[in-house]
């Protein structure tokens, strides 16, 4: 299946489509697995598929999650495959990770009549842009009756032909704060006749890092980083407001609830100390990906009789974000990180970057994994 994987793979690379407009992704993949014999094809949304495979006896049903959407961001590669679409591009992956599951549904679909149980493959939309596909394909019923569920990420910081697994806190909860310091415009010349909106918010972007340096335990980790910083049009006028926003990553529930206060209340007191006045808010991303221990120790096992032990990483968790939370609510799972980087070639490019691309080897360790380790656990029948 490698060279046709790689095929499809491609493929979606030249035909991105960022979040909640896969329309032609979900229909290539919807149109693909018609072609595989035994599924059953259904379209929870509309620019999702979900397709069940049925083994010839009774089983536990697993599930394998796909995310398929691509990010608004213009390629720089100029390798033949290069996105085709202006302003949007497959920087993170999700192109591989699509061909990866295709295969998996191909490859295991040609031994149905050796298979107990029942494997969900799903196609989800919407990784990238909270709220995210994850929740409302839950809320629609896609993990009812599953057992297990497992996914992956190709993995640019780890070079092709590893796989991490950690058991327990892998990635965390992505959460975003928007702020607008209102302050009083003027003549740049006569500042003390206007409110600075600028320099108060100066002051705020300095004094968040004391959020988590001052406020928050050091064996917690979290993540506060402002990355928009939006105010004024002109060199000689104090504007009349400020825009920051950016985004926080925890891992501990308790931590995550009390952030908001405490960012609110430094926030609010730089500012009334100059006479500006704040509407600040908060919203709530994904939750952390915690991946069950059991569970990741059982595919640790699996990795090492396929691979081999060496194959395995210790990582250690990410402040990255991922939706694959939603389904862990309902279900033990493990989202899983297969190497694809490569310096002698130059695929060293972080996720979410313009040239960013993957050692297509990574796609044939990909599938390898996850067919082992579905077929793996539909042995508890």
């Amino acid at each position: 299946m490698a060279p046709q994987v790689v095929r499809w793979r491609r493929h979606l690379h030249q035909h991105p489509e960022v979040a909640f407009h896969e329309v032609d992704t979900s229909r290539f993949i919807a149109d693909t697995l018609a072609h595989v014999p035994g599924l059953v094809i259904t379209r929870p949304t509309p620019t999702s598929v979900v397709a069940e495979l049925r083994g010839a006896r009774p089983g536990p049903t697993i599930a394998v999650r796909a995310d398929i959407d691509a990010l608004p961001i213009h390629e720089e590669n100029e390798h033949a495959y290069r996105s085709t679409r202006a302003g949007a591009m497959h920087a993170c992956g999700h192109d591989g990770h699509t061909a990866i599951v295709l295969g998996l549904a191909t490859v295991l679909a040609q031994h149905v009549a050796q298979l107990p149980g029942t494997v969900r493959f799903i196609f989800q939309h919407a990784e990238e842009l909270s709220p995210g596909g994850a929740e409302s394909l839950v809320q629609l019923g896609v993990m009812d009756g599953v057992r297990q569920v497992i996914g992956l990420h190709l993995w640019a910081p780890m070079p092709v032909g590893r796989i991490g697994i950690l058991a327990g806190p892998a990635m965390a909860a992505p959460d975003n704060f928007q702020c607008t310091i209102t302050g009083k415009g003027g003549h740049a010349a006569i500042p003390h006749a206007c409110v600075d909106p600028i320099a108060i918010g100066a002051q705020v972007v300095t004094a968040l890092q004391q959020v988590v340096t001052r406020t928050v335990d050091p064996l917690d980790p979290i993540v506060l980083s402002v990355t928009q910083f939006i105010a004024g049009s002109a060199f000689n006028v104090i504007p009349n407001s400020a825009y920051l926003a950016g985004t926080v990553r925890t891992f501990e529930p308790t931590l995550r609830d009390s952030v908001p206060a405490t960012m609110e209340r430094v926030i609010r007191g730089i500012a009334e100390a100059f006479g500006a006045t704040v509407a600040f808010h908060y919203e709530r991303g994904y939750r952390p990906v915690v991946n069950d221990r059991a569970l990741a120790e059982r595919l640790h096992q699996v990795v090492a009789r396929t691979f081999g032990a060496d194959t395995l990483v210790d990582l250690r968790p990410t402040m990255g974000g991922e939706d694959f939370s939603a389904y862990q609510q309902r279900a033990p799972g493990v989202f899983a990180f297969v190497g694809a980087g490569n310096v002698e070639t130059g695929i060293v490019h972080p996720h979410h970057h313009p040239r960013f691309d993957v050692d297509e080897r990574a796609l044939d360790v990909g599938l390898r994994y996850l067919t082992a380790a579905t077929i793996d656990l539909l042995s508890d029948a």
